[in-house]
């Protein structure tokens, strides 16, 4: 029943948001779309967006890193009939309400709220709703609701919020699948033909790289002797007599035929089992989502490869590819964004290999495993780095808290990042962060599983250990009630 209740009211927000929007469309009211630079948030602009556009909308669309007051006075100074906020803004009600008052806003968010929203305020959120939003639905996902209620024929964005959800890495279900209100997005991508879900093997390139690079630059299982190992993997392939290549063309895991996956399943979960790690087999096999309409052999094709496509031109400072892609454009952005990707993986192994050239790089604290970027890692990535150290670090029990300085500010960007072992005892990291960073004068907050601020730099020290304080105090809280 409170499910039901949470649905409708739900849906109340989405039908009042469309509503909103359609009023503005048929006033010719410029309509201002701010929406944040991840991919959940660059799929989100393309959603709306693409939804506004339709409908020959006096559109204006921007993406930022975050909330800031210099949003704030931009606002104030364009004053534009309607600023829409998509994938952010739920974390700044009350900046808004302190600072913009008179102006009409719709927030499309999924991350935990601060603040109440005035009246000039409507904002669509399913935590308002008693739904997850770390998990349930993305910013994508909300976008798409409003897009679905302005016309159903939007349908056919359903893909683009599965491709948001996954760059949200919300894929926390049964073999790695969307649950909550993610589902009934994916059934309305199904429906609509521009998505296939189906149960495979679980290996990125499954669409873009032959069969046996696939294999090597797997690490979600890490393989023993498998992943990084480019000839290792060539040689288990001509030992299983799965064909590498047919003719000249090299095949991609979605070119074997289903024979040939068990074989190779089989073979690697026997590997793994003799390596002592049986409990990697069950993530060898999960939920894949296919773009159908997309070229074969582009990562448009698999929606987490488009996900991390996305990702990279908003950290890489050109999320206007990003969005433009998002658009439909299937031009040279997508050559463009195929550059960026190359840079922005090169990126995530530098600065890898950097953190861990020096073991105090990471330090360990009673309750948190502190990172520090040291002008070396930009703060675009700290996030990235923030999420990848969280899924490889060996027997990982604390919260990982992430800083870079921003350019040419004296303000550090801070990225948290936990396990969902730890937010299911109570552990949320969006309050954390948004208590401590308040005591310094900065800004905070996010989801339980994955949280950011932006504090002085001068404070920085003292954020950590409140921070590092906080956390103790309610694992020891947690650890008391059993």
């Amino acid at each position: 029943m409170a499910q039901e209740i949470g649905q409708r009211k739900l849906n109340e927000a989405v039908n009042a948001a469309s509503d909103q929007l359609s009023k503005a469309v048929k006033n010719n009211e410029p309509i201002h779309v701010i929406s944040h630079l991840d991919a959940d948030g660059l799929a989100a602009a393309g959603i709306i967006g693409s939804a506004l556009w339709r409908l020959d909308a006096n559109l204006h669309m921007r993406v930022q890193q975050w909330m800031d007051e210099k949003i704030v006075e931009e606002i104030q100074t364009i004053n534009p009939s309607l600023t829409v906020f998509t994938d952010m803004g739920a974390g700044y009600l009350d900046v808004l309400c302190t600072h913009l008052p008179k102006h009409r806003i719709i927030v499309l968010d999924h991350h935990q709220k601060k603040g109440e929203a005035g009246e000039n305020i409507l904002n669509v959120n399913p935590h308002e709703h008693g739904f997850d939003g770390s998990k349930e639905i993305s910013g994508a996902g909300v976008a798409y609701l409003v897009a679905r209620a302005l016309d159903a024929g939007n349908k056919d964005l359903a893909g683009l919020a599965v491709v948001g959800a996954l760059g949200d890495q919300q894929d926390k279900f049964e073999k790695r699948s969307l649950g909550g209100l993610n589902m009934g997005i994916v059934k309305d991508a199904e429906t609509s033909g521009v998505l296939e879900a189906s149960i495979d093997l679980q290996f990125f390139g499954r669409e873009t790289r032959p069969i046996h690079k696939a294999l090597a630059y797997t690490t979600s299982p890490f393989i023993p002797e498998i992943s990084g190992e480019e000839d290792k993997s060539l040689g288990l392939l001509l030992n299983l007599d799965i064909k590498p290549k047919i003719g000249d063309k090299w095949r991609a895991l979605r070119d074997l035929s289903p024979e040939e996956k068990r074989t190779l399943c089989s073979a690697l979960s026997d590997h793994l089992v003799a390596k002592g790690i049986p409990e990697h087999v069950l993530t060898l096999i999960g939920r894949v989502y296919t773009l159908v309409n997309e070229e074969p052999w582009t990562p448009l094709r698999d929606a987490r490869e488009f996900s991390v496509l996305l990702n990279s031109t908003g950290r890489m400072g050109r999320p206007s590819i990003g969005v433009a892609i998002a658009f439909g454009d299937r031009g040279s952005a997508i050559d463009e964004a195929s550059a960026i990707l190359k840079n922005y993986r090169r990126t995530i192994t530098l600065n890898m290999n950097w953190l861990m050239e020096k073991p105090d790089r990471i330090t360990e604290m009673r309750s948190i495993y502190l990172v520090q970027g040291e002008g070396f890692v930009d703060e675009k990535m700290i996030g990235t780095l923030a999420s990848i150290l969280s899924t490889t670090l060996p027997n990982l029990n604390k919260p990982i808290i992430a800083y870079a300085t921003l350019s040419g500010e004296a303000s550090v960007k801070v990225s948290a990042r936990t396990l969902a072992t730890m937010t299911q005892k109570g552990l949320n990291l969006g309050k954390i962060m948004g208590l401590a960073a308040e005591k310094f004068g900065g800004e905070g907050g996010g989801h339980d599983i994955a949280a950011g601020a932006q504090i002085p730099i001068e404070s920085v020290d003292d954020f950590v250990e409140l921070v590092d304080e906080i956390i103790y105090k309610k694992v020891k809280a947690i650890s008391a009630k059993g």
